[in-house]
């Protein structure tokens, strides 16, 4: 069955904006034509597409439409560039990243390719064990995950894995490990996590004899802030070597010890025959392999 691009492309703005109106102000048309646009594509698919709650949301089928548009979108950019035609908007691609990717390695690489396509990117930031649901549900055509299986329909590409080492002030360490790292002292000292889907600290701890879910914590959702919070001595926290390895030569972090963690990390996009795409994953992996250790 033919969907118009059209269609797709209105479903997909909808999502991405959140509500008729601004989809409406995106594509230059009334709300009114995003409501009738869609009701025609929920007829002839004879499915329902968006789910209007707050906030909208797509229904598996308005997932799989999503998709397509997504990939309606890449394949029109290569089109255009490859007659030369003048596009009134920049390809825009949604990539769902992990938070200590996007504070260390991740800009540059993205940046290096902006010089060559006219691209905007929309960074949705997600834990690496979560981000393949967003590229599962249309929301990204990319995706930097833990996920080593293919999604349907994408393509994998290893990366390499992202260390992370257990560390402290020398305050927090005299405080709390006065008697040494022990399963006993960690279970009294405070631990920073990221979110609540954090589990690098947790597996530590498990290395470390201890129950995850025992020691006191505090949740830091940013990862520049949750180093500042490690640096500030709110607790213990596991940070990758780019964001500990200063303060450990300056003196101002300590080494907890017990054993480095580390997180494999994958490329996924969406199976579509792209230069712009194929440009993001080459300059992608190519930082990251300088960036990470390898797997």
């Amino acid at each position: 069955m033919w969907i118009a691009p059209e269609l797709a492309e209105t479903v997909a703005m909808i999502v991405d904006e959140g509500s008729f109106e601004r989809a409406a102000q995106r594509l230059k048309v009334s709300p009114s034509a995003v409501s009738q646009r869609l009701r025609a594509l929920e007829s002839q698919l004879g499915r329902v597409l968006i789910i209007r709650s707050r906030p909208i949301r797509a229904t598996p089928a308005g997932a799989t439409v999503v998709r397509l548009a997504r990939q309606y979108a890449a394949v029109g950019h290569d089109a255009s560039v490859a007659l030369a035609i003048e596009r009134e908007e920049r390809m825009h691609v949604p990539i769902a990243v992990n938070a200590d990717s996007l504070a260390t390695w991740l800009l540059p690489a993205l940046e290096a390719v902006t010089h060559a396509h006219d691209l905007t990117f929309e960074l949705l930031r997600e834990d690496e064990d979560h981000t393949a649901r967003l590229l599962e549900s249309g929301s990204a055509l990319a995706a930097i995950t833990s996920q080593r299986t293919p999604i349907a329909g994408c393509v994998v590409t290893p990366l390499g894995a992202t260390e992370y080492l257990a560390v402290a002030t020398p305050t927090f360490v005299r405080r709390w490990f006065r008697g040494g790292v022990t399963p006993a002292a960690l279970v009294s000292a405070p631990v920073i996590e990221f979110d609540r889907t954090d589990d690098v600290q947790s597996d530590w701890l498990r290395a470390n004899g201890v129950e995850a879910d025992t020691p006191p914590r505090h949740y830091v959702p940013a990862s520049e802030d949750y180093a500042s919070a490690v640096r500030l001595g709110m607790g213990w926290g596991m940070l990758p070597p780019a964001q500990a390895q200063p303060s450990l030569e300056a003196g101002t972090l300590a080494p907890l010890g017990g054993p480095d963690m580390t997180e494999p990390l994958f490329w996924q996009q969406w199976n579509i025959a792209s230069e712009a795409l194929t440009a993001i994953r080459e300059s992608v992996v190519s930082h990251a392999r300088a960036a990470l250790a390898p797997l």
